[in-house]
């Protein structure tokens, strides 16, 4: 059982709202790099990769090079907006 659904008891120690907003933060920052690896391996390598190798040619290099950065750019500029409204 995690710490999140072990029953409460007198040797378990209890979490803090600080705590528990620390593991919450720690979880999300894991699932975006995730998200993120499996984003660059889903949609730069099959956009860029032509001819699946040993190495990658001069242009696949800086197709998955520049298809990283724009995946980068966009993220911030959503979260940007998302909390700008907030």
């Amino acid at each position: 059982m995690d710490s999140f659904s072990s029953p409460s008891s007198g040797s378990s120690p209890k979490l803090s709202t600080d705590d528990i907003m620390e593991q919450l933060r720690t979880q999300l920052a894991q699932a975006y790099a995730e998200e993120f690896l499996e984003t660059v391996r889903g949609k730069c390598f099959e956009k860029c990769i032509t001819k699946p190798g040993s190495s990658l040619s001069g242009s696949e290099s800086s197709c998955i090079s520049r298809c990283i950065d724009r995946y980068i750019e966009a993220t911030g500029i959503i979260g940007k907006a998302l909390f700008s409204q907030r």
